[in-house]
C-alpha cells in the first residue's frame, strides 16, 4: 500500500512506500494509519491541496479506531480478571459442603438435604433415595404438588453410610411424566477452569460452578 496515490509536489523526489503493496487495509493499526495520514499530508501538492474534510474525517476515524481498541482491550482485561476472581473464590469452596443443581446426594451421620422442582403440576410424585448399588434406601409420596415450587425432603437415617446417594424423582399428571430439577447436597473436591467455565467436582460429577446456589447448610 502507499500514500494514498498522490504525487509529491517536486516531480524529482520518489514518493514514499509507507507499508508493502500487498498489505492488507484490514489489519491496519493506528500507528500505520496515522503514518499514511501525515505522509499524505507531506507529500501532496499545496496546490492542489486535500479538502480540509477529509482530514478532519480521516482524524475521526482514527479517534474512532482508538476508542474502539481501547474499549476491546478493557472487556478483555475485566473478563480475564472476573474469571481470574471466581476462580480464587470457587477455590475456597474445597471441602466444603454446597447446594447444588444435581441427583448426586451427600449423606453424613445419616443426614442429608434434598428438594426438587417440577416442570408442571402434578397428581402424584415419588421420590426415592438410592445407594451405589441402585437399592432404595428412603422414599417418600407426595400429591397434588405445583409447578415450579420447590419442595424440601430431609435423609434422616442413622443406618446410611456417609457417601454419595442417587435422588430419583418420578412425577406424573395423569399418564403423563413431569419433568423435575432436583437439588442435592455435596462436597466439592476440586475446581477447574475450562475455558471460560469454571467447574468444580462433586463426587464424581463435574458440575458448572453457576449451579451452586448455597454454600453450608
Amino acid at each position: 500500500m502507499v500514500s494514498n496515490g498522490i504525487k509529491p509536489f517536486n516531480p524529482n523526489l520518489k514518493q514514499l512506500k509507507i507499508v508493502d503493496a500487498n498489505y492488507d487495509n484490514a489489519k491496519m493499526n493506528n500507528k500505520d494509519f496515522l503514518k499514511v495520514l501525515l505522509e499524505s499530508l507531506r507529500w501532496q501538492d499545496p496546490l492542489q491541496a486535500q479538502d480540509i474534510s477529509t482530514f478532519i474525517n480521516n482524524t475521526i476515524k482514527l479517534r474512532q479506531m482508538e476508542v474502539l481498541n481501547d474499549f476491546q482491550s478493557t472487556i478483555k482485561l475485566l473478563k480475564t480478571v472476573n474469571q481470574t476472581n471466581i476462580l480464587l473464590y470457587a477455590s475456597g469452596l474445597i471441602n466444603k459442603k454446597v447446594f447444588y443443581e444435581g441427583t448426586q446426594t451427600y449423606v453424613q451421620n445419616g443426614q442429608s438435604k434434598v428438594s426438587f422442582k417440577l416442570n408442571d403440576d402434578a397428581d402424584i410424585v415419588h421420590i426415592s433415595i438410592l445407594d451405589s448399588k441402585g437399592n432404595v434406601v428412603e422414599s417418600k409420596t407426595f400429591q397434588h404438588l405445583k409447578k415450579l415450587k420447590e419442595y424440601p425432603f430431609q435423609i434422616n437415617n442413622p443406618n446410611l453410610q456417609d457417601g454419595y446417594y442417587t435422588v430419583h424423582i418420578d412425577a406424573k399428571k395423569g399418564s403423563q411424566n413431569v419433568k423435575s430439577t432436583v437439588y442435592s447436597t455435596g462436597v466439592v473436591n476440586s475446581i477447574r477452569k475450562d475455558g471460560s467455565n469454571i467447574y468444580v467436582f462433586i463426587g464424581n460429577q463435574k458440575i458448572d460452578f453457576n449451579k451452586i446456589n448455597q454454600i453450608g447448610g
